[in-house]
């Protein structure tokens, strides 16, 4: 019988169980105490934070991340986010992948106008002294390396916090940074391509 979880990936965490080099690293397990065989569908880099869901059952993860299903971060961002960036955001801007420029598909994106309560980062990020920040939402249905990073970076507006906040049809929701929640299935897989 496989089992499934949702977890809130506190900062500081790699999203994995194993690793090979000497440097010391927080892994999942450190957290829950996960079932052998568990394994991350997708990941978060460790700067990142939010939802990250686990499996035992190695189809399910195989399904989830072939299916173009739909990621959607918070991202605190450097400075005032004009509407026009979020504009160029949303049409797909230019980053750099594997040594090569990459145009990003189109995806969603507002300002968040309320401040979201995540909660106090594990390292602090900065204070208001060095000027404004901002909060924008990011849906997108793909995900190369610290690509929300690279895109924000792009319209000129670095990313100082990144918190994924829903996958397909699962949400964070309350879920306090290193929570997990044991779930029966993951019901998130129909979702629409956002662009049609």
């Amino acid at each position: 019988m496989h089992r499934h979880f949702i977890l809130h990936k506190p900062y500081g965490y790699l999203s994995q169980f194993i690793y090979e080099l000497k440097r010391n690293k927080k892994l999942l397990g450190e957290l829950y105490d996960f079932p052998k065989g568990t394994m991350a569908i997708g990941r978060l880099d460790e700067d990142s934070e939010g939802l990250l869901l686990l499996t035992t059952d190695g189809k399910t993860s195989e399904m989830i991340c072939s299916k173009k299903v739909e990621k959607e971060y918070y991202v605190q961002v450097d400075g005032l986010i004009t509407q026009e960036a979020v504009e160029q955001l949303k049409q797909g801007v230019e980053i750099g992948f594997k040594g090569t420029k990459y145009i990003t598909k189109p995806c969603k994106a507002f300002i968040v106008s309320e401040i979201p309560d995540f909660g106090a980062r594990a390292k602090k990020i900065r204070d208001e002294r060095h000027g404004p920040t901002s909060w924008i939402s990011i849906t997108v249905n793909e995900g190369k390396f610290r690509q929300v990073r690279k895109m924000t970076a792009a319209v000129g507006f670095p990313t100082l916090r990144l918190v994924r906040v829903r996958v397909g049809a699962i949400l964070l929701n309350d879920l306090k940074a290193g929570e997990v929640l044991e779930i029966s299935d993951f019901q998130i897989l129909e979702t629409n391509p956002i662009i049609k």
